[in-house]
């Protein structure tokens, strides 16, 4: 499942908007860098479309404590200097004052991106997350404060990911209604290993078309060449975004640009999230056509599209994967990943050895359910009724235990024990019932 972004106003449209209070149609960026008269420049237009002197924006104290509020409410652990969150609070305004004045006087230089390792959900693989230190977190964040705007004027509309008003609910939609109007040949593309082999020579071409001031793009530089420490292992990466970084998904998102405009121009369907992207076609030569020209900028690119996991396929006959869920012959449900994910969740709360009270145990559990829903609440019907079943009988096996019987729950004696409304009487949240709620207020 992706992480949606909290919804905002709509961004800007690409063509200059007249009328109204450009406040409002950018209510999203930092208004410490962000005045009346540089959004206006921003929807207009400046000269040769090329941003200079933007470095002091960067180090303005006023942004960077607007940074260090972002990254505090992101939490987040420490990095390799082990200054947590709560430890740079501590005296922040000297430390502000100093981050500001290294990055005026040129020596600041970041600090290694400490590398842990976590679980790939449904699978035995594990995926690197980089950790920078938390004053290079808010450096990024005071450096993305300045250009995301910049770039969020030239961004597709088919591009959702880490994108501020956008999320993956938006994209979903989208992707319903092309499937209802018939596009159900599907390009499923899978980028290998994107975030890590990004060419930074590539990359910065892009950048350096829209930033023309040199201190910003040096700055670029530093944090795409922070050294990496795995374990004992200290290196300096040739390639790629750090996956974990403030500033990765938004260079991840300008590389990827000209692949979302290059296919809009030639017609195609094209809905992206971060790395993760379908081409809906209406016949299966448009989306082998689309699947040609994604795999030549690809190759131009210097990025390479995953042999097993990339494939066309028909989605009125077969299925695919997106974004969490599973779709296939008009329908869609939660992929077996993001299934298999709320499952152990649901076993790690139930476990028969648990020894807090019910209640404790089914509030816990309803938060979770809860959470999960909001998500997948579009999918089939029996989807919901089929977990429910799975859930009550996890929590009878429980009771049992907690009676003496041995074994598992099944048979009509421990349902006529623990009878549905038992569960709901304890405050047990109902996928069913809230899915048969969802529909009549959809409906109605």
């Amino acid at each position: 499942m992706c992480m949606t972004m909290k919804k905002r106003p709509p961004i800007v449209a690409a063509a200059p908007t007249q009328g109204g209070d450009i406040r409002s149609r950018w209510s999203w960026v930092e208004p410490s860098v962000w005045t009346d008269g540089m959004l206006t420049a921003l929807e207009n237009g400046v000269k040769g479309d090329r941003w200079f002197s933007l470095i002091d924006k960067v180090w303005s104290e006023r942004n960077l404590l607007a940074g260090f509020e972002k990254v505090r409410g992101n939490r987040g652990a420490a990095g390799v200097d082990g200054v947590s969150v709560t430890r740079m609070e501590e005296g922040l305004a000297g430390k502000i004052a100093q981050l500001s004045a290294s990055l005026k006087d040129g020596t600041y230089e970041p600090l290694a991106v400490k590398r842990t390792w976590i679980p790939k959900p449904g699978s035995k693989e594990e995926r690197p997350l980089g950790v920078p230190a938390v004053k290079d977190r808010v450096v990024q964040t005071a450096l993305r404060n300045v250009l995301e705007p910049i770039f969020e004027r030239i961004f597709s509309t088919h591009s959702f990911g880490f994108r501020p008003g956008l999320s993956c609910k938006d994209a979903l939609r989208l992707l319903d209604s092309l499937l209802k109007a018939g596009y159900v040949w599907v390009v499923d593309a899978d980028l290998k290993s994107y975030f890590d082999t990004i060419p930074h020579d590539k990359l910065m071409v892009l950048v350096e078309k829209w930033i023309s001031d040199g201190k910003v793009l040096d700055l670029i530089r530093k944090f795409l060449k922070q050294n990496v420490l795995d374990g004992l292992s200290e290196w300096t990466p040739e390639e790629g975004t750090p996956q974990g970084a403030v500033i990765s998904p938004l260079l991840a998102n300008i590389y990827l640009d000209p692949l979302d405009h290059l296919m809009e121009d030639k017609g195609f369907k094209m809905i992206r999230y971060a790395d993760d992207f379908v081409i809906l076609c209406r016949t299966r030569e448009e989306a082998e056509a689309a699947l040609g020209t994604v795999r030549e900028w690809t190759s131009a690119a210097g990025l390479t599209l995953h042999p097993q996991k990339t494939r066309i396929v028909n989605a009125a006959e077969d299925g695919f994967d997106f974004l969490g869920y599973h779709f296939e012959k008009g329908r869609k449900r939660p992929r077996k990943k993001s299934l298999e994910k709320l499952k152990d969740g649901v076993r790690e709360l139930t476990k028969r050895t648990n020894g807090r009270s019910l209640e404790e145990i089914i509030a816990k559990l309803s938060r979770r359910l809860i959470g999960w829903f909001g998500y997948f609440k579009h999918s089939y019907k029996y989807t919901f009724d089929d977990l429910d079943k799975w859930i009550r009988r996890r929590l009878r096996s429980l009771l049992r235990k907690r009676k003496g019987i041995k074994g598992i729950s099944k048979g009509v004696h421990d349902n006529l024990r623990w009878p549905n409304k038992f569960f709901v009487n304890h405050g047990l949240f109902s996928l069913t019932a809230a899915h048969r709620k969802a529909v009549q207020s959809r409906a109605s």
